[in-house]
């Protein structure tokens, strides 16, 4: 069996509460309590943009839930890969939690060289929100739309800059899937996150952005977002075209769920897993997610794991036909 099937077959058994080393594991018995310390929200980029304001969200939700503490710690670099690395190698108790990317959860471990992590290493809480990629430039841009940009980008090669936080990231892929699908091309430029890379754009470091849009929406204050890459337009920027409107067979969302340690017993994350869809549910939690431009699109675990295994697919294939980067 490749590597592929395997991973797939061991997605798909998860997704069906089958083959789990947590089934090894001693159970904790129901007299001892969970969390008995506080729990550590593990965020692989910088503070401020998307995945740590959703990060701190949760948090205070769960801590309701869980009725422990919930600590978010940024640990930022190599595109999102050093925090899913130290979730991948905690401790399998439930007190390490990561909150995740995706396409960069699936993305990381086919670009790498020596890969930190793996799909495999993980346990599947739930999935929790989408966020759309955007390209987006400086108020006072000289490029005036999105049209303008191709066309640019076409005239002059590897004379516009895009930020990025990082290779592998939903806005990279887009930027990868852009340029197979319009012969233009930019330079890219990676950021630690979201926060740096908009200091850079409005501070004309960079030329072009690649922030979702709910990290635009929710300030656009000095950016103006040109396209986004939802299946449709989004409630939050009903007057930008989605990449396909524009005439590219482009889609791309930044897709944050939670995941801890492969290994952790089986109560525990089913208790994690009951918590998380208590706090999807909650209509506060929801209205929170509204006011800060961010789009539900809760999946509970098994489910997750079914998507994930098919967008391992998908960027394989991609990775095949043209690889994005090996760094």
């Amino acid at each position: 069996m490749n590597t592929l099937h395997r991973r797939s077959a061991l997605l798909t058994l998860a997704a069906a509460g089958l083959a789990s080393p947590a089934l090894a594991q001693p159970a904790i018995t129901h007299t001892r309590r969970y969390p008995d310390r506080p729990i550590e929200l593990i965020v692989g980029f910088s503070a401020g943009g998307g995945t740590d304001v959703t990060a701190r969200t949760f948090a205070r939700f769960l801590e309701k839930e869980l009725g422990g503490s919930v600590v978010v710690n940024n640990r930022a670099g190599a595109s999102g890969e050093i925090g899913l690395a130290y979730v991948a190698r905690a401790r399998p108790d439930g007190h390490t939690l990561g909150i995740t990317n995706m396409p960069g959860l699936v993305s990381l471990p086919i670009e790498r060289r020596t890969p930190q992590f793996t799909l495999d290493d993980f346990e599947y809480v739930a999935n929790l929100v989408s966020d759309p990629s955007a390209f987006s430039v400086p108020a006072a841009s000289p490029i005036r739309d999105f049209a303008d940009l191709v066309a640019k980008a076409k005239q002059a090669p590897d004379t516009i800059s895009f930020g990025s936080t990082g290779v592998g990231t939903d806005e990279h892929l887009a930027l990868v899937m852009f340029q197979a699908a319009s012969g233009a091309q930019l330079i890219h430029v990676p950021f630690p996150g979201a926060g740096p890379m908009r200091t850079a754009v409005l501070g004309n470091q960079v030329e072009v952005a690649g922030l979702n849009v709910g990290e635009v929406a929710g300030s656009p204050a000095g950016v103006r977002m040109l396209v986004q890459g939802g299946e449709t337009r989004s409630p939050f920027a009903p007057g930008v075209p989605t990449f396909k409107q524009a005439g590219f067979d482009v889609t791309m969302s930044s897709e944050r769920g939670i995941v801890l340690a492969k290994g952790t017993p089986a109560d525990v994350v089913a208790r994690l897993r009951e918590a998380t869809a208590k706090v999807a549910a909650d209509p506060a939690f929801q209205e929170q997610c509204r006011v800060q431009f961010t789009e539900m699109d809760y999946l509970d675990g098994p489910a997750w794991c079914v998507r994930l295994s098919e967008a391992d697919r998908r960027f394989r294939q991609m990775w095949q036909r043209q690889p994005w980067s090996e760094a």
